[in-house]
């Protein structure tokens, strides 16, 4: 296995680990649905998951993955303007 190869595993298996552990930290009551912890774990892991679908061909799981991205972006983004002095 070539390190690019390595790479792209691990950032699978990274991937797999923060969305199964933001799940289960939310099903636990530990984190908010709405929280930048959240939000960020499931970013992150999407963009793994995006990186190893993509390099292994498997294209929905990749565009699944560009979506739940993208949904935790603009999640992060609401957040953060919501948070901004001055916008309450």
């Amino acid at each position: 296995m070539s390190g690019v190869e390595l790479s792209v595993e691990i950032a699978g298996w990274l991937g797999a680990g923060l969305i199964l552990g933001a799940y289960a930290l939310l099903t636990a009551g530990r984190i908010a649905a709405r929280s930048v912890a959240y939000q960020a774990m499931n970013v992150v892991g999407a963009v793994g998951f995006v990186i190893n679908s993509g390099w292994n061909g498997a294209i929905p799981s990749a565009a699944l993955n560009i979506v739940w991205a993208g949904i935790g972006v603009a999640a992060l983004v609401r957040a953060r303007r919501s948070s901004e002095p001055g916008d309450r």
